[in-house]
């Protein structure tokens, strides 16, 4: 039944998404931006994970084996650039930078954190690709199934909008020094988690 599908989808994509568990890593990344560049981070990096997302349930799986692409091969890939990012947040790289840069400059970096590492690979990741991929395939071709899908990727979205919006408000509660420690520890579990990205693809490359 398609309200089945419905709500397997839904639970499936918010699972692997998680919005709130996003919220401290977005307050990392963004540390040291506007409050307006921050809320354009957020919108770029939904509509970006959004069409990422529908373009997998509607052509991934023909389009990683047009390519040629295994999801091993993302895996690792992803995981060796969050890898780096991680490296900025742990030595204070990336704050030292958005302090110091002019206002055309900080543009150019919301656009750039807001594909990655935010849109890739943390919402549009692997495991939300592959988690849309096999719930496209479970509907069969079905033109309502998909455009359920299709809605729950954009309800998933616009839920992370949301939360990344209020975050602001997270961040004035924690205050400068807590968002400097923050950053510094998810830095690490950004490295720890870019590893684990590199091992899971590694061990499934291997096994296939």
């Amino acid at each position: 039944m398609p309200i089945e599908f419905l709500i397997s989808a839904l639970v499936t994509l918010l699972v692997v998404v998680d919005p709130i568990g996003l919220v401290p890593t977005f307050l990392a990344i963004t540390q040291g931006l506007p409050a307006e560049a921050r809320r354009s981070v957020a919108l770029r990096a939904c509509l970006i994970a959004a069409a990422i997302l529908a373009g997998s349930a509607l052509a991934g799986d023909w389009l990683l084996r047009t390519l040629s692409i295994t999801l091993p091969a993302f895996r690792i890939a992803g995981g060796l650039l969050l890898f780096s990012i991680a490296s900025e947040m742990v030595f204070g790289v990336r704050i030292a930078r958005q302090s110091k840069a002019a206002e055309e400059v900080i543009e150019d970096h919301v656009r750039n954190i807001a594909a990655f590492p935010l849109a890739i690979p943390l919402m549009a990741g692997p495991g939300a690709i592959t988690a849309t991929v096999l719930l496209s395939g479970r509907s069969g071709g079905d033109p309502v199934r998909l455009g359920l899908l299709l809605a729950v990727i954009a309800a998933v979205l616009a839920i992370c909008l949301l939360v990344f919006t209020l975050s602001g408000r997270i961040g004035k509660l924690i205050g400068t020094t807590g968002n400097i420690v923050m950053s510094r520890l998810l830095g690490v579990l950004l490295a720890a988690l870019a590893v684990q990205y590199v091992i899971d693809g590694l061990r499934a490359a291997l096994a296939g």
